[in-house]
């Protein structure tokens, strides 16, 4: 089972240039993608998936324009995922679910850094901080709430976005099935009687609660203390009269 977290981070100066420089990447390549496909269409040539753009982008288009190599600084699985993105745009408003696909605007659209776990090291995570591929260790703001990875937890993905100055995490984690019930392949027969609650097939007997002497001493109890209270109310009842 998989589960999502999100909290607030403090990354430090540095981070904070590295992330702006992967969501301003990502938002280009976003709108890039966009007028592209609709440069082919305008010519009549045909629709360019997220993969070959990826093709075309890094073997023809990049070697003519020097000087777009700036898009290669940044993580190529935050690029990778904002073409992504972008054909899933695409593909919703073929299929006419959404409308036509619009280009990011700075500052106003939902433009995210994404990471995946590529080996061992990358997304560990603990109490106060996590690590994070391109960045290293990002301090957390909410200490605690993210599962750390020595308690079993895994991070798959995860995005880093930001709102009004302020910087997030959101990961996917992999929950262990740590308390997943073990089931008998044997079946177990019932009987509910009187003098017994239940006979369970294995030989073990419920008894029935409402038979045992505790129960049975409780109830008589219970009954001598409403008779005596009952004759409280009467004498009572009779001293008022009298007076």
């Amino acid at each position: 089972m998989r589960k999502s977290y999100k909290t607030e981070i403090n990354p430090t100066q540095e981070q904070i240039q590295k992330i702006n420089k992967t969501i301003g990447t990502c938002r280009f390549i976003y709108n890039f993608y966009l007028a592209h496909n609709k440069e082919l269409y305008n010519k009549g040539e045909k629709f360019m998936t997220a993969k070959s753009f990826s093709v075309w982008l890094n073997n023809e288009f990049l070697l003519n324009n020097p000087e777009y190599l700036w898009i290669k600084d940044v993580s190529s699985k935050s690029v990778k995922k904002s073409m992504e993105n972008a054909y899933t745009a695409f593909t919703r408003f073929f299929k006419k679910q959404s409308r036509f696909p619009r280009f990011k605007k700075k500052n106003k659209s939902d433009v995210k850094m994404y990471f995946v776990k590529n080996n061992p090291k990358d997304c560990f995570c603990e109490r106060h901080r996590i690590n994070i591929p391109t960045l290293g260790w990002v301090r957390l703001k909410e200490k605690g709430y993210i599962p750390t990875t020595k308690q079993g937890y895994v991070i798959k993905s995860g995005t880093v976005s930001c709102k009004a100055g302020r910087y997030y995490v959101s990961v996917l984690i992999e929950i262990p099935d740590w308390n997943k019930p073990q089931l008998n392949n044997f079946g177990l027969g019932i009987d509910l009687g009187l003098k017994d609650f239940a006979i369970i097939s294995n030989g073990i007997t419920k008894k029935n609660i409402n038979k045992t002497a505790k129960i049975r001493k409780l109830e008589k109890q219970l009954k001598r203390e409403q008779a005596l209270s009952i004759e409280k109310i009467r004498r009572l009842k009779k001293t008022t009269t009298i007076k």
